[in-house]
């Protein structure tokens, strides 16, 4: 809630993805990695705005879809939004994991344009109109700045409050990273 007073969070374009995770010791939230040869692995569900600021956050196991846990991350969301929603309409950008009429409903109810488009057809899309800018990127962005926290790169907490909780304290350093250095009083 303070980083959306002193920087404000970018409503407008928002991103959804998941990653996955070694997990070798966990119990809860677990699954066997199709990316690993069946390995044991856990997932992370991001739901991000538009500078890579982390609104929402799941953990489930790894063999979990992303699309089956769209309904939990989009009402995780821990901020609330200020501004009136019908003034400006909200665009989820999200990959071909979340095509699906099920799926795109559940989008629009809450709130959401979709967009869901093909890596492939995204890069033909910005060749051909070098104008557009690419909005899904922040999502893997943010993806790359957990696993620089050593601690989240491989998962050995057995128990999912603990994996959240050091989840949760990597979201308030990158929210904070994320605000200006002139706003910033540590730094400032």
């Amino acid at each position: 809630a303070e980083y959306d007073q002193m920087q404000g969070i970018a409503w407008r374009w928002q991103s959804i993805d998941g990653a996955m995770m070694k997990a070798p010791l966990a119990q809860e939230s677990v699954g066997p990695n199709p990316t690993d040869r069946g390995k044991k692995g856990s997932k992370r569900h991001l739901l991000v705005d538009g500078r890579g600021v982390p609104l929402s956050l799941v953990v489930s196991g790894a063999n979990v879809h992303d699309c089956k846990r769209l309904d939990e991350v989009l009402a995780a969301i821990v901020v609330d939004r200020q501004s009136p929603p019908h003034r400006r309409s909200k665009h989820l950008c999200a990959d071909a994991g979340y095509r699906g009429a099920e799926h795109l409903r559940t989008i629009t109810a809450y709130g959401y344009i979709p967009h869901v488009v093909d890596r492939r057809k995204e890069a033909d899309i910005k060749r051909r109109d070098p104008a557009r800018k690419a909005r899904r990127w922040v999502v893997e962005v943010c993806h790359s700045w957990f696993n620089r926290f050593r601690k989240l790169l491989v998962r050995y907490e057995k128990l999912d409050r603990s994996f959240l909780a050091l989840n949760h304290l990597a979201v308030a350093i990158i929210a904070f990273r994320k605000v200006p250095l002139s706003v910033n009083i540590i730094y400032g």
